[in-house]
């Protein structure tokens, strides 16, 4: 791949050299980039230890220089995303506060990456103690989302740091065409594109099916008329599992699929290639705009559509500011409160927002409390090319004719008059 280093595993990076007197220290220093960052960056190609400072991913303007920061050290991004600045005192709850502060407020982000003021739980022996504050008790549900991922990540990525990948990047199917599937369906039946979800559980929901066989879902999907699929991979709060994304595509399914998970590290790009996926998601209200763009680019060089979601006006600006989105999903659901509303995806097409999303032909996608053929309506005539839709379809007893209901027709063989 042109965006991934590959040779021997190098010596863990930020490991010194061992002293003569090792008993002498200097004193510690924070160092903080004067420009806060987000996303975690692609490790070196030996994949060393993940660091208690806050990741961040390097800016990148070409294609070599996804390269150059797919493969850099924590010390030369740092370098890269500018001058840095001296302070704090170096003690382990302010390196904890500096690495929960990275993300909010950036791009107006209210998401904390990580406990502000560490984890909850301490160990001392074999006693076990709680400390919960404001600074390690998420606010919610996508914030407690969020820190779990970034610890699952961080272990992933140690057990298959990035220059394991390139065997299963190299195996991996060639990536389908996720948006003009998407364009194609669209002109083809002159309806919103559907993007079918393989989908077990959710944490609002619980369980949403019992009787979860994903390959035969996506089959029924693809049979009665799914332009794409979206197949959870979080397992933890969703019951998914990158071994059904692997299952599906392996057992022949045509639809291209996004790989629906909560991405956190640019890491996380590489291995949903390497497992199949023809796109993935990129969540607004995690990720500043600079690891957006940092993250497209490296989905254009792995041929992997992108999806960046967005709930509000604020998010939905930011977007439109960034060269080459392709697909906007608008999720009707407040991220604070769980609760609905459709109408949220007009308020955000309305006016010159709209305008501007028809002259950069970017496709928008409803996403959220869409369960009937007038709910597709009204999001069609907000001005919606596709929708993605989960529980409404799971929960049927046969997910796959129950898409003939949500549309008001059988949608497998119609063809736009």
């Amino acid at each position: 791949m042109e965006a991934l280093a590959v040779g021997s595993a190098p010596p863990r990076p930020g490991l010194a050299a061992p002293t003569r007197y090792p008993h002498r220290r200097a004193p510690r220093t924070l160092v903080a980039a004067r420009r806060p960052l987000a996303a975690a960056p692609m490790e070196a190609a030996g994949g060393g230890r993940s660091s208690p400072a806050p990741a961040r991913c390097a800016s990148a303007e070409t294609e070599s220089e996804v390269d150059e920061a797919a493969t850099s050290s924590p010390a030369a991004e740092a370098e890269a995303a500018g001058a840095t600045e001296q302070g704090g005192n170096g003690s382990p709850v302010a390196d904890a506060a500096a690495a929960g502060a990275s993300i909010e407020g950036v791009d107006g982000i209210r998401i904390r990456r990580r406990p502000v003021t560490g984890p909850a739980v301490h160990y001392v022996g074999p006693f076990q103690f709680r400390l919960e504050n404001e600074g390690n008790t998420p606010r919610n549900i996508l914030e407690k989302i969020v820190w779990d991922k970034d610890v699952e990540v961080s272990q992933m990525k140690e057990r298959r740091p990035l220059y394991m990948l390139k065997g299963s990047l190299e195996a991996a199917p060639p990536a389908r065409d996720f948006v003009g599937a998407l364009k194609a369906s669209y002109d083809r039946i002159g309806l919103p594109a559907l993007i079918a979800e393989v989908k077990k559980a959710s944490p609002s929901r619980g369980v949403l099916r019992e009787d979860f066989d994903p390959v035969q879902i996506a089959q029924a999907y693809e049979k009665n008329g799914a332009a794409c699929l979206s197949v959870l991979t979080d397992e933890k709060y969703f019951q998914g599992s990158f071994n059904y994304l692997e299952a599906i595509r392996n057992a022949g399914v045509q639809c291209p699929l996004l790989c629906k998970e909560f991405i956190v590290d640019a890491w996380q790009l590489y291995y949903a290639r390497s497992m199949g996926a023809d796109a993935v998601l990129l969540i607004a209200a995690v990720l500043p705009d600079r690891d957006i763009k940092y993250m497209l680019k490296i989905c254009k060089i792995l041929g992997m559509a992108a999806l960046v979601e967005v709930h509000d006006e604020r998010e939905m600006d930011r977007v439109l500011g960034i060269d080459g989105v392709q697909l906007i999903g608008i999720n009707n659901r407040n991220l604070e409160t769980f609760e609905v509303d459709i109408s949220n995806t007009k308020k955000l097409l309305e006016g010159e927002r709209g305008q501007l999303i028809a002259q950069k032909d970017v496709i928008v996608v409803g996403e959220s409390g869409l369960f009937t053929p007038d709910h597709i309506s009204f999001v069609q005539n907000a001005g919606v090319k596709a929708v993605l839709v989960g529980e409404s379809l799971i929960k049927q007893e046969d997910p796959g004719k129950a898409i003939a209901g949500l549309f008001g027709k059988d949608i497998s063989h119609v063809v736009a008059s």
